[in-house]
């Protein structure tokens, strides 16, 4: 019953597979290019290249329905593995017909379903595979995905070697921590990253209201929603890097239409700020505001989330004591260090910042990020604490229009981290008007770049230069 040589045609039509992603995928422009690159080689070549693409992001981006789309560009079976939870070795290779019960490996099941050797395979979860005493599945997936190995795949059931080398592998993945370092050797990175709040709402106008309208057998006269009240439910009612919770409110609002108009007898629903608040409750999200005016010893940073980014000040106090160093805030260690640092700093160079007459030995220093209950950890942090530490020793206030982030070093350098398109993007959303970050980065969206002023530091003495109030 496994297919040993019935193959599927491809469609070669280029065109055909840039529409069809374009059709079902708004934005994530790099990542089509790189399919689009991969089919054309493909196209070119006659036979797979050896790579193996990797899609990795957070939930609800769009990973698990781009790899649907790129079978139906080539006009190929789709099938799909979840590798969550995979914790025995035979899952992947199959049993030994010696035992009881014994069955082929998952991957000889799923081309026994998808009925052709040239499917497009989606390995889902890739990350989240466990390991115990009955072997290491993610060791196992080392011969399914080596492109020198996978021609001869060979599983214990049938005992006779099996070609993948034909199969289109994609595996997603939400952690690149969780892929052990082998694995991750044989799969070629594309990051998805989250979506902006200009691209949600493209999502929500050109996808989610016709699939849900369809879906709640409404037309789309009979529900009228603005632009602005979808931007109010993305900015006051979700807190993501997807578009799923997105969407079940879509669903929500769907459902309170149709009891409406079947309830009230109306013949149409407009939903303007009351009624969203009626039909949704109140908005449990709102985002972190700017400063309302500068202030001594308080910054603004930048900080990444799982739902994207966010902004957040950083707290210094300093008074008469002897000389202890208070961290509050459910830090982590690295953040903790970044703030030793910071002082560190500036104490090694009192002299340079006019700060000589400080006895930092008598005074205590109190740092504190809110919100209290909320864990904090990564490295962009540093360059925010040496100016909150800087800003409260002279007493200097620090602009509410800018934010920063960057991580620091005992010379003063600024170091290039990650999460920048993110950090941008909130950091505009909530009102501010100029970053200092470490490097300059393409993937900042064009509606951001033109209304923030973007400084590039690498030395904090530009960072005080453009952060503290002349």
């Amino acid at each position: 019953a496994i297919p040993w040589n019935v193959q599927t045609e491809d469609n070669k039509d280029i065109l055909f597979a840039e529409q069809t992603l374009n059709d079902q995928h708004f934005g994530l422009e790099k990542v089509k290019e790189r399919i689009l690159e991969y089919l054309a080689v493909k196209t070119m070549t006659g036979k797979n290249p050896s790579t193996i693409l990797c899609l990795v992001g957070p939930p609800g981006v769009g990973k698990t329905s781009l790899a649907r789309s790129i079978a139906d560009a080539l006009g190929r079976k789709f099938v799909k593995v979840s590798l969550g939870g995979v914790k025995d070795e035979s899952e992947i290779r199959g049993h030994r017909r010696t035992y009881l019960g014994a069955l082929p490996g998952r991957m000889i099941q799923a081309m026994k379903k998808a009925g052709t050797t040239n499917p497009v395979f989606l390995l889902d979860e890739i990350d989240k595979m466990a390991s115990d005493h009955k072997g290491d599945p993610a060791s196992a997936m080392l011969e399914v995905l080596d492109p020198e190995q996978n021609s001869q795949f060979s599983d214990n059931y049938i005992e006779e070697p099996y070609d993948l080398s034909k199969v289109l592998f994609i595996a997603t993945a939400n952690d690149l921590g969780g892929i052990p370092g082998p694995l991750r050797d044989r799969l070629e990175i594309i990051e998805v990253s989250s979506y902006t709040e200009q691209e949600k709402l493209m999502i929500v106008k050109e996808h989610l209201i016709k699939k849900q309208l369809e879906a709640h057998s409404l037309k789309p006269e009979q529900m009228i929603l603005s632009d602005d009240i979808i931007m109010e439910i993305i900015q006051h009612y979700t807190r993501e890097a997807g578009v799923r919770e997105l969407e079940r409110y879509i669903a929500k609002l769907c459902r309170k239409t149709v009891l409406a108009i079947l309830k009230e007898k109306v013949e149409s629903v407009t939903i303007d700020q009351d009624k969203l608040v009626e039909f949704l409750g109140k908005a449990p999200f709102d985002h972190t505001k700017k400063l309302p005016r500068p202030q001594v010893g308080v910054v603004t940073g930048m900080a990444y989330t799982q739902f994207g980014g966010d902004i957040l000040p950083i707290e210094v106090n300093h008074f008469d004591g002897t000389g202890k160093f208070i961290i509050t805030g459910q830090l982590g260690d690295v953040m903790k260090e970044s703030a030793s640092i910071a002082l560190d700093y500036l104490k090694a160079n009192k002299e340079k910042y006019g700060l000589d007459d400080k006895a930092f030995e008598k005074q205590d220093i109190h740092i504190h990020v809110p919100e209290g209950a909320i864990k904090k950890d990564g490295p962009s942090a540093g360059v925010t604490l040496t100016t909150a530490i800087y800003s409260a020793f002279t007493n200097k206030p620090v602009r509410d229009d800018v934010a920063m982030t960057g991580e620091i070093t005992l010379r003063g350098n600024v170091l290039p981290i990650g999460g920048l398109k993110e950090k941008s993007i909130s950091a505009h959303r909530s009102g501010i008007r100029k970053i200092i970050i470490p490097k300059d980065i393409e993937d900042i969206p064009e509606s951001v770049r033109n209304d923030l002023e973007i400084v590039l530091a690498d030395h904090i003495d530009t960072v005080l230069e453009h952060a503290i109030v002349k």
